[in-house]
C-alpha cells in the first residue's frame, strides 16, 4: 500500500461512472483497513495505550482493543 494508491483510489471514487466509483470505494476500504492496522501495530510497538489509540481513531478503548488486541 502506498500513498499514491490511496490517492488514486480516492480520485476514482469521485468518478461520474457509479460502477467505477463503487469499485474504487471497495478497494479504498481495504487499503485503509490495512493502513489502520499497521498504524495501530506501530503505536502499540511504541508503547501507546489502547486509550490513546482509541482517542486517535475516535472510538472506544474497548472497540479498538476488541478489533486489534491479541486473542
Amino acid at each position: 500500500m502506498t500513498t499514491g494508491t490511496i490517492g488514486t483510489l480516492a480520485a476514482e471514487a469521485g468518478s461520474d461512472d457509479p460502477y467505477t466509483a463503487l469499485r474504487a470505494i471497495a478497494k479504498l476500504h481495504k487499503e485503509l483497513d490495512r493502513a489502520e492496522a499497521v498504524a495501530v501495530r506501530r503505536a502499540r510497538n511504541a508503547n501507546a495505550s489502547w486509550q490513546l489509540i482509541a482517542l486517535a481513531l475516535g472510538v472506544s478503548r474497548q472497540a479498538v482493543h476488541k478489533k486489534y488486541g491479541r486473542k
